[in-house]
């Protein structure tokens, strides 16, 4: 796997919220008033080029590789408050991946730990905590990998945040791998990202990329982790800055897998963004985020975006559990 080993920053570092400050607050609600009351415009000029870019000719990959979606059980949400006045958007979860490839079995996004209440969910900010507190039948990482009798080589996260890192909680020693950009944001600061992050991610092996191979498709940089064009990871920068894709070749077909970039697939297939409550207060970069949806919806239709909270699009992808 083409991948650099780090000397591990994080246990040395706090990972307690800090609070979101008066400006952020007001933005924040300025924002969610005008989701309520007139969802934003597509960018028809992006949608054209980023159209023209989708018909670079792709590589053919060598090798494939098997998606598994970990069982978890969904929760129903207000979908058209929680994003612009989107339907059909009512049902999420906390979804983690298994991608099994030839050469190492890959834990995608390790979502929650057993006693996500009492480990995470104090050290976020409380506007926060009332919005994302799990259900209690929520399904933890480690529950759910048992469940299915698999067995990773390690753990690849999309992003740093809580509910895609802190499952490794309950993982000690399994290696990890981030991207550059997102090691350095997460490492930087006294108190930045909370919610189990830093303790999740802290005395293990650290292994970072750089997206430093060519355009793909609507995305501006990529890395083909195996060399072989079955696991390329693109860049999908703005829900926080180093946040990425992986872009597999599966039997099926071409699958996307994009973190939070959007929590359910109807955001990208009507280019609806999260509503300001609560996308300011999780989007690192909320302009930028809106422009990497866009790069989404001008996929081909070939390629399955698949986000990490839309539990209908990663149920296709289940398993049966061994027990």
């Amino acid at each position: 796997m083409d991948v650099t080993e780090r000397r591990n920053p994080f246990g040395s570092l706090a990972s307690h919220a800090q609070s979101f400050t008066a400006a952020r607050l007001v933005q924040t609600a300025v924002a969610e008033v005008r989701s309520l009351t007139w969802p934003r415009r597509a960018d028809r000029r992006l949608l054209e080029a980023l159209s023209r870019d989708a018909e670079r000719p792709r590589p053919p990959a060598r090798r494939t590789v098997r998606l598994t979606t970990l069982r978890q059980r969904p929760r129903r949400v207000p979908g058209r408050v929680l994003f612009e006045r989107l339907g059909g958007a009512d049902e999420i979860c906390l979804q983690s991946f298994v991608i099994h490839h030839p050469d190492a079995t890959i834990l995608l996004d390790p979502a929650v730990p057993a006693d996500v209440h009492g480990q995470v969910m104090p050290e976020l900010q409380p506007a926060l905590r009332r919005i994302v507190w799990p259900p209690a039948s929520t399904i933890p990482t480690r529950d759910a990998l048992a469940e299915s009798g698999i067995r990773p080589d390690l753990a690849l996260c999309t992003h740093a945040h809580w509910d895609h890192v802190s499952g490794l909680l309950d993982l000690p020693g399994l290696p990890v791998v981030l991207h550059e950009d997102e090691i350095d944001w997460a490492a930087t600061g006294e108190l930045a990202p909370a919610g189990g992050v830093r303790r999740g991610l802290a005395d293990r092996p650290l292994h970072g990329f750089a997206l430093d191979g060519p355009p793909v498709l609507t995305f501006e940089r990529s890395h083909d982790l195996f060399g072989d064009g079955s696991v390329v990871a693109v860049d999908l920068a703005g829900h926080t800055p180093g946040s990425v894709g992986l872009l597999l070749e599966t039997e099926d077909g071409s699958v996307v897998l994009i973190g939070d970039v959007a929590w359910h697939s109807r955001q990208v297939e009507a280019l609806r963004q999260r509503s300001g409550l609560p996308g300011c207060l999780v989007d690192e970069d909320r302009e930028r985020t809106w422009h990497t949806l866009h790069r989404l919806h001008a996929l081909p239709a070939q390629v399955t975006v698949v986000p990490a909270h839309d539990h209908a699009r990663a149920a296709r992808w289940a398993v049966p559990s061994v027990s």
